[in-house]
């Protein structure tokens, strides 16, 4: 399924997106298969599937916990493609990893890999938009979707060419800073919100962990919250897993769907 078909369903009923990550390979592939089936019964309307990198620079404590637990776990690109193909979901997904893994397994290779298995999208934190022709030149000839972040600090040429270039939705980062939970959504959020101004959905990450502050964001512009660091928190306490990302995942979704 195609992100913008998501972001037109969800529009049309006007709803906000939840898009849920968690690392694949989290502690194994088989757990990641378990582990997505609960967030898409919990509401999750995108999956965002980290691929593991031992060098996450745009990843707080709590999510490279999580790339560690996966790599120890044996998890690779090979596993990770196998993994995603083997989902049986009728929903977007959506490949966060960085730009080192792409260019060492080759760029035509990789994004040919991701539409082989079911992968609608590619986000890469550390991959400049004035660096990304190449890459997305691959990603339009294999109708997948190349996301770029916008942060408070992208200068306004920088943000005219990713509103541009960018396609499926524009992530907003949140705050400065690496990921991670936090209890409050900054007004530095809502000034980004507003001051991106594109037809292109904007979803926002970074901090958000509860349906209170999905549904402020929401409320403040945005199209969809992306929420990473509370799910893989759950992940790491290995307890009753399952059944916590799912009923998170349900209080976000219905705080993006009232927004």
């Amino acid at each position: 399924m195609k992100i913008s078909d998501k972001f037109n369903e969800l529009k049309k009923k006007k709803k906000g997106a939840l898009i849920a990550y968690i690392c694949a390979g989290d502690p194994s592939p088989d757990a990641t298969k378990e582990y997505v089936t609960a967030l898409v019964r919990g509401g999750a309307d995108i999956i965002e599937l980290g691929l593991p990198f031992s060098d996450p620079t745009a990843d707080g404590p709590t999510i490279q916990a999580g790339i560690e637990r996966a790599l120890n776990g044996g998890m690779t690109p090979d596993v990770y493609f196998r993994t995603a193909g083997s989902l049986k979901v009728h929903i977007p997904l959506v490949v966060m990893t960085y730009y080192n893994i792409i260019f060492k397994r080759g760029l035509e290779k990789f994004v040919k890999d991701c539409a082989a298995s079911g992968i609608s999208g590619i986000i890469v934190p550390d991959l400049p938009p004035e660096e990304s022709g190449e890459l997305a030149g691959f990603c339009n000839k294999n109708d997948v979707d190349l996301i770029f972040l916008v942060a408070p600090t992208t200068t306004d040429e920088r943000l005219k060419r990713i509103l541009t270039e960018g396609k499926g939705f524009i992530y907003l980062v949140a705050r400065l800073g690496v990921t991670g939970a936090r209890a409050d959504v900054a007004e530095s959020t809502r000034a980004l919100i507003k001051r991106v101004k594109t037809t292109t959905p904007k979803a926002v990450g970074f901090g958000i962990s509860n349906g209170k502050q999905a549904a402020e964001i929401i409320r403040s512009g945005a199209d969809g919250v992306i929420v990473g660091s509370a799910f893989v928190d759950i992940i790491a306490s290995g307890k009753d897993v399952p059944a916590r990302l799912e009923a998170l995942a349900k209080d976000l979704k219905e705080g993006a769907a009232q927004g």
